[in-house]
């Protein structure tokens, strides 16, 4: 193909996007940036209803915050102008209006009660579901009474006899016949667009060369190409479509809300990297060769081909994205770990007023950086050196201070009260010297009541800097306090 790369993402947000809307999106951006070509973001919202200005504005966040900048839509305008499908109302009704007056499409004017009756009738035939062509030559006696009724008709379009082929660059040929494929829908009877006029004008309108989409929408191509042909497009200039392979839950089902799928705005919320929730997605049909797992967005753009997507199902793997979550977290700055932790704490409650909290969470955020696996972890980990209220998990504390605990509790009071240079070093050497070498414990049931006493949990940073972190007079404090219950 001589022609510039140009490919479109094209949502229906009904809702906040979720993991198979963002993985075409990627593709769709992946490919655009390795070819040198256009991404363009469309928004298909001529049902109102149900396509919000909240989710619209939801979707446009969602993309810039996981670095997939399209070069024309929303916001960025461009030559095709505008990317609003209800916005081009005008431009789908003056095609439909050149199909009916070519003969390509013609007014139906069946009521629901005709329709459903007449796919009662071809079920008990043995016949496929699908519109009869009832009104394809409808007399002028009957269009009379249906106007004098009051029936609003809808647009069809006439499909012809035979099958449609077509080129999949991921499956290679794909033919439909067209018993299976009847007249559908253009146009309603209110005048609204349907999805398969509106994307077909648009992608000619806006010389889409490749339509990246999910397998599902893969018995649609034949209807869009059938809208092409009356367009008089020519099929060297049709896009070629690349229909993706579906993405799986862990019970090998398509992935829905039922089986674990949720919105890309979970995981944002719940502290995953937007550079993990693509590196991830990504994986999920495409390989980038080598085994190679853990890619940057850049490694992308310069990898990414259609050849590589595979047509098997992809599983989502909860377990695999936390991986790579917390490897691209591992992989940060650890100034850049705490600008981006900032947002968590403040969910949390958490407020750093003052250069000395800022500075202490500095500190912190070295002692949990290679364990944490979300940002949202991190308020959790770090909430004893903030709290004015300190508690004690209840679960930590019924199995962590016991009644056995409170001689280790009095032997850490004790030596922590004789240091007297608060340094990390002197703060494990009392300790140890005090509880595993005066009581004779082992470092497990010697340090776990001590940590729970002063972090709250059974799970913190390392035990010495948290005390060292912590300061010897609050430490002292929760100390006491533990053995007062």
């Amino acid at each position: 193909m001589s022609r510039p790369v140009r490919v479109r993402f094209a949502p229906s947000p009904t809702g906040d996007l979720h993991v198979g809307n963002i993985r075409t999106a990627l593709y769709d951006w992946a490919y655009a940036r390795h070819t040198g070509g256009k991404f363009v973001f469309r928004i298909e919202d001529t049902d109102r209803e149900r396509v919000t200005d909240e989710y619209i504005n939801a979707a446009i966040d969602t993309l810039k915050w996981l670095g997939l900048q399209w070069d024309e839509g929303p916001e960025v305008g461009g030559p095709s102008a505008p990317y609003l499908q209800s916005q081009r109302l005008d431009i789908y009704a003056d095609w439909a209006a050149k199909f009916l007056a070519a003969g390509d499409a013609y007014h139906c004017y069946c009521n629901p009660e005709e329709l459903e009756a007449s796919r009662e009738a071809q079920k008990k035939a043995n016949i496929a579901p699908g519109y009869d062509g009832k009104c394809r030559a409808i007399s002028a006696d009957d269009l009379t009474r249906y106007q004098s009724e009051g029936r609003k008709p809808v647009v069809r379009m006439r499909m012809p006899d035979g099958s449609t082929t077509f080129y999949d660059a991921i499956r290679g040929d794909v033919t439909f016949d067209h018993n299976f494929v009847p007249d559908f829908v253009l146009v309603r009877g209110d005048g609204s667009p349907l999805y398969t006029l509106a994307v077909a004008v648009d992608d000619v309108m806006m010389q889409i060369t490749h339509v990246l989409r999910g397998e599902d929408l893969l018995s649609s191509t034949p209807r869009q190409i059938r809208v092409y042909q009356a367009m008089a497009v020519k099929p060297e200039d049709y896009p070629i479509f690349a229909h993706l392979p579906f993405v799986m839950g862990q019970d090998n089902a398509k992935l829905s809300k039922r089986n674990g799928e949720v919105s890309i705005a979970w995981y944002r919320e719940r502290g995953f990297l937007p550079e993990a929730i693509c590196n991830y997605l990504a994986l999920l049909g495409w390989s980038p060769g080598d085994d190679k797992e853990n890619i940057s967005m850049q490694e992308m753009t310069e990898l990414f081909t259609i050849e590589r997507v595979g047509k098997n199902p992809a599983r989502f793997d909860m377990k695999k994205l936390e991986a790579i979550n917390g490897d691209k977290i591992r992989a940060l700055p650890v100034e850049e770990v705490i600008k981006r932790a900032l947002p968590f704490m403040e969910s949390a409650g958490i407020a750093l007023t003052g250069e000395q909290a800022e500075a202490l969470f500095a500190r912190a955020i070295p002692l949990i950086h290679e364990r944490i696996v979300t940002l949202a972890e991190i308020p959790d980990y770090v909430r004893f050196l903030f709290t004015e209220k300190f508690a004690i998990d209840p679960e930590a504390k019924e199995k962590a201070l016991t009644a056995d605990s409170l001689p280790i509790l009095a032997a850490a009071e004790v030596a922590i009260s004789a240091i007297t240079e608060w340094k990390l070093e002197a703060i494990e050497t009392a300790l140890r010297s005090a509880l595993i070498e005066g009581l004779a414990l082992k470092p497990k049931n010697a340090f776990t009541p001590v940590r729970v006493a002063v972090t709250g949990a059974r799970v913190s940073p390392p035990l010495f800097e948290s005390i060292e972190l912590l300061g010897k007079e609050r430490t002292l404090e929760r100390l006491k306090a533990a053995q007062t219950g």
